[in-house]
């Protein structure tokens, strides 16, 4: 780590370079710490997106399987309804009959 202070000070070009050089290292330093900072956060990013999309297809596929149910128990209720239409029909023509046998021996 440098320090630089308003009292640092260089004597010779030699001292002055080995403050460059250090100054140099430092910027490479964080330029690479910023490398790793970015691609963290890119990486993070694409895991955002993911995640996203992921919970966007889940609510999708099952938003699928309540319309499917609900079609399904619909055509359900309707066959029930027709079936029990059927057994009234069934009733009535069943008790019809006897009386229209009765009617031919009193007549």
């Amino acid at each position: 780590m440098i320090k630089l202070t308003p009292q640092t000070t260089f004597n010779d070009a030699e001292s002055a370079e080995l403050l460059i050089a250090d100054i140099d290292d430092s910027i490479r330093n964080v330029s690479q710490a910023l490398t790793v900072f970015g691609a963290a956060q890119k990486s993070a990013e694409q895991q955002r997106t993911f995640i996203d999309k992921l919970s966007d297809t889940v609510e999708t596929g099952i938003g699928n399987l309540v319309d499917a149910d609900i079609a399904r128990e619909s055509a359900r209720l309707q066959s029930l309804q027709v079936k029990q239409q059927l057994g009234t029909q069934a009733l009535s023509i069943a008790n019809q009959q006897p009386q229209s046998i009765l009617s031919l021996f009193q007549g």
